[in-house]
C-alpha cells in the first residue's frame, strides 16, 4: 500500500509511505513539553510543596495517577518502569506506602478540590489482590474528595491473563468506568516471541464483562513491529478485536531499544519486521479502523466518533499529559507511587525510578521527589503549542504570540526555518500566522512539534527517543 486517503471527524489522514520511510526519526512523544529527560535534581521536596500551596489559589480540579510496578511475568517488548515478581502479597507493602505518601500530598492540598480523574498504571495494577485493590481506592477516598460527577474518568490498566470477571466487577464497584486491555497481538507464534501467550476468548470475555458491569470506554493496546509479525497474520488480530468494536485503540509501534530495556535482549533481531514490512503493519491497521469508523486522535490513539476523546476533539478541549490523551484538561496532576510524575501550577516532579529509594524517602517521612522542573515563561508558551499540535493538529501561533507581546516570525525564526523542511515535504502548512500539519503530515506530528522545542538543540548527552514510525 502506497497510498490511503480516508476523512475521519472531518480531518484527512493520508498514509504515504514514501513520506513516512522519510521522517522516520526518533523524537519525543511529548506526554510533557520539557520532556522528562530534562528535569533535574536541584528541584526537590520543597519545590513541590511550594507548587501545591500556589496550586490550591487556582482552585483547579485534581487528576490522581498512581503507578503499580509489579508484572508476574516479563514481557519482553516491555519499555515500562515494572518489577517481576509472583508474590502478589507484595502488593499489601505497596498501597500502605502509596497511602503514606498520599497522606503527605493530601495535607498540601485544599479539601475542597475534587478528584475529576483517577489512573492506575503500571506495570499490572490488576497485580493487587482484591483486599489490596479495596484497600489502595478506599484509603485515596479518605484522603481526597472524589467527584460524583458523571463526567469524572476513574481508569485502570488490565492485563487479561491475570483477571476474571469477579475481579471486574470488584473494580466496576470500586467506581472504575474505564478500561484498557493489554492485547498486543493474538498470533500465537508472536505471542511466544514476546513471552506474552494470551488466549482470544479469554480476552474478548474480559473486554465484555467491563461492559457488563457497566464500564463505559474500553480501550485496546495493539503493537506493529514485533518479532514475526506478517500482515495476514495482523490482519486476523484486527479482525478480531474489531468485532467487539473497543472504544478506543492504541496502536504502537514497537520500539527495539535493548540497550536501555533489557528485557528486549531476549527478542531475535532477526525476526523483527524489515522497515518496509512494519510500515506495512501501521497501513493496514490504520486502513481497517478508519473504515470500521473510528476517528483518528493523535499519535498512536483512534476512537469511535462518539467517545469522550473524539468529542473533546472536535470541540477543542482535548488535552495531553503523563496519562496519554485526556479530556480532563483544567486539572492539576498528583502522581503517587514509585516514578510517577505530578504536574502541579506550572512544575513537573518526579518520584524515583527504582523502588528501594522510592520506599527509603516515604519511610523517611518525605515526599519522594527525586527530581524535577519549574518551567519558565517560555516553557509554558511553547508548552501551549506542543499541546496544540499533538491534541488538534494545528496552533494559532500569531494570536498564542500576540497574547505575549511578541512577534511569532521574529521570536520563533528558528522553529519556522525548521519547518520549512516540512512544508516542501508537504507534511505542514503555515497560513495566516496559523502552523497545521496536512493529512500527510498528521501521522508525524511530533516532527511538527519538535521544531519548537528548544531543548533538542541543547548541547550535551542527547536524549534517547523512540522513531516516529
Amino acid at each position: 500500500m502506497d497510498t490511503y486517503s480516508p476523512v475521519e471527524g472531518g480531518l484527512a489522514w493520508c498514509f504515504d509511505a514514501a513520506t513516512l520511510r522519510r521522517h522516520d526519526k526518533p523524537g519525543p512523544r511529548y506526554t510533557s513539553y520539557p520532556t522528562a529527560p530534562h528535569f533535574h535534581e536541584a528541584f526537590g521536596e520543597t519545590d513541590f510543596t511550594a507548587a501545591l500551596a500556589r496550586s490550591n489559589g487556582q482552585a483547579r480540579a485534581l487528576s490522581l495517577y498512581v503507578h503499580v510496578p509489579f508484572c508476574s511475568s516479563p514481557c519482553f517488548y516491555c519499555g515500562c518502569n515494572r518489577i517481576i515478581s509472583r508474590d502478589r502479597s507484595r502488593g499489601h507493602a505497596y498501597v500502605a506506602r502509596v497511602l503514606a505518601e498520599a497522606d503527605r500530598v493530601a495535607s498540601h492540598i485544599d479539601p475542597s478540590r475534587e478528584v475529576i480523574q483517577l489512573h492506575l498504571g503500571g506495570g499490572t495494577p490488576n497485580f493487587l489482590t482484591r483486599e489490596a485493590m479495596t484497600e489502595l481506592l478506599q484509603g485515596l477516598r479518605r484522603r481526597f474528595r472524589f467527584s460524583n460527577s458523571a463526567a469524572r474518568d476513574f481508569s485502570i490498566e488490565l492485563d487479561p491473563r491475570f483477571i476474571d470477571r469477579d475481579d471486574v466487577a470488584q473494580l466496576a464497584e470500586l467506581g472504575f468506568n474505564r478500561a484498557s486491555l493489554g492485547v498486543q497481538d493474538f498470533d500465537p507464534a508472536v505471542q511466544a516471541s514476546i513471552n506474552r501467550l494470551q488466549g482470544v476468548e479469554q480476552t474478548l470475555d474480559i473486554l465484555q464483562a467491563c461492559r457488563d458491569h457497566g464500564m463505559r470506554s474500553v480501550n485496546v493496546d495493539l503493537i506493529y513491529g514485533l518479532p514475526g509479525q506478517n500482515e495476514q497474520g495482523f490482519g486476523r488480530t484486527l479482525e478480531q478485536v474489531l468485532a467487539l468494536r473497543p472504544d478506543r485503540l492504541a496502536v504502537y509501534g514497537y520500539a527495539h531499544l535493548p540497550q536501555l530495556f533489557r528485557a528486549q535482549r531476549q527478542i531475535d533481531e532477526s525476526r523483527l519486521p524489515a522497515p518496509e514490512q512494519k510500515l506495512a503493519l501501521l497501513g493496514l491497521a490504520v486502513e481497517r479502523l478508519l473504515q470500521a469508523g473510528y476517528q483518528y486522535i493523535g499519535m498512536d490513539h483512534f476512537a469511535l466518533p462518539e467517545e469522550d476523546l473524539s468529542r473533546a476533539q472536535r470541540a477543542g478541549q482535548l488535552h495531553r499529559n503523563f496519562m496519554g490523551y485526556t479530556t480532563h484538561a483544567d486539572t492539576d496532576l498528583l502522581g503517587l507511587g514509585v516514578s510517577a510524575i505530578s504536574t502541579v501550577a506550572s512544575t513537573y516532579s518526579q518520584n524515583p525510578r527504582d523502588l528501594p529509594a522510592w520506599e527509603a524517602a516515604v519511610d523517611a517521612g518525605h515526599l519522594p521527589v527525586w527530581r524535577g522542573l519549574q518551567l519558565d515563561q517560555d516553557d509554558l508558551l511553547r508548552a501551549e503549542i506542543i499541546q496544540q499540535l499533538m491534541c488538534h493538529g494545528e496552533v494559532d501561533l500569531a494570536a498564542l504570540c500576540a497574547a505575549q507581546a511578541i512577534t511569532a516570525g521574529v521570536y520563533f525564526a528558528d522553529a519556522l526555518a525548521q519547518l520549512q523542511g516540512l512544508q516542501a515535504d508537504g507534511l505542514a502548512e503555515v497560513q495566516g500566522g496559523v502552523v497545521r500539519a496536512t493529512g500527510k503530515g498528521r501521522p508525524l506530528l511530533r516532527l511538527l512539534a519538535m521544531c519548537f522545542d528548544r531543548y533538542l538543540s541543547r548541547p550535551g548527552q542527547p536524549a534517547r527517543y523512540s522513531r516516529a514510525i
